[in-house]
């Protein structure tokens, strides 16, 4: 058994709050006050999430996206915070602070796509460095490897592809390579000048994918949940043996809720 503080402390120590973005909720978003001799790690707190957690005799989870993150006006018993209350479990989100933090989203991300000693960009939240590959990748060659990667490391969903990938080629060999998980598509003047030549993100809208071609830089698209659901098994990892006592578990019910053609 571990104290919720205790848990709290070592996530803490991780992903220092101090990293996170001004406008972001992170920390022991619900305390039950009860120790955990179990930790479920996820993306997303959903109420699949909730129950996964209460059948594995979990007593809190750990996720990336904020469970409480606009002001709560009211609750009901539809509420993701309302569940977990109700089945005493506790809530530690570790978002923009887990982005930005060494062993965290972003250097995950650079590991399962082969980047050599990544450096911080785009304000420390994303990370860039060149590629192990022996010979360069093309850009349709490295969106083809990145949606292989990351397939095999998320839930596999009901029904679909498990990754949809989307890419913009600049028609440039890839030696260098820029990475921010989520919604980073417009982050791609960062990336330039931090020396890259693609920028891969989960999320790219069409008039970011219209000023990296541009500008010359290869952009990939490859999903806001696969490319930062990764991170949830290598937390449960770090948790373990950051915390005596603890057992920890990434989520096998946090699916990306989007279902591709």
């Amino acid at each position: 058994m571990a104290e919720i503080q205790a848990i709290y402390q070592a996530m803490a120590r991780m992903a220092p709050p101090e990293l996170a973005e001004s406008w972001d909720n992170v920390g022991l978003l619900v305390d039950c006050g009860r120790p955990a001799a179990r930790a479920l790690t996820a993306l997303d707190i959903t109420p699949e999430v909730v129950e996964e957690a209460r059948q594995l005799g979990c007593g809190v989870i750990v996720a990336h996206h904020p469970v409480i993150f606009s002001p709560l006006k009211r609750l009901d018993c539809r509420d993701v915070a309302f569940l977990l209350v109700q089945a005493g479990i506790s809530a530690i989100c570790m978002h923009t602070n887990l982005d930005a933090a060494e062993g965290g989203v972003n250097e995950v991300l650079a590991e399962i796509l082969g980047i050599r000693d990544p450096l911080p960009f785009a304000g420390g939240c994303g990370r860039v460095g060149e590629l192990d590959a022996v010979s360069p990748l093309t850009v349709p060659e490295l969106a083809r490897l990145a949606q292989k990667e990351l397939a095999a490391r998320c839930v596999p969903p009901l029904e679909g592809p498990a990754v949809q990938v989307k890419y913009t080629d600049n028609g440039r060999p890839v030696r260098r390579l820029a990475v921010i998980s989520g919604s980073g598509g417009s982050m791609f003047e960062e990336a330039l000048a931090a020396g890259a030549d693609c920028l891969l993100t989960g999320e790219a809208n069409h008039h970011a994918a219209c000023d990296a071609r541009r500008l010359g830089l290869g952009l990939i698209a490859a999903g806001h949940y696969a490319t930062e659901y990764p991170a949830a098994a290598a937390l449960a990892r770090r948790l373990e043996a950051a915390v005596p006592g603890l057992e920890a578990v990434a989520s096998q019910a946090n699916r990306d809720p989007f279902t591709y053609l």
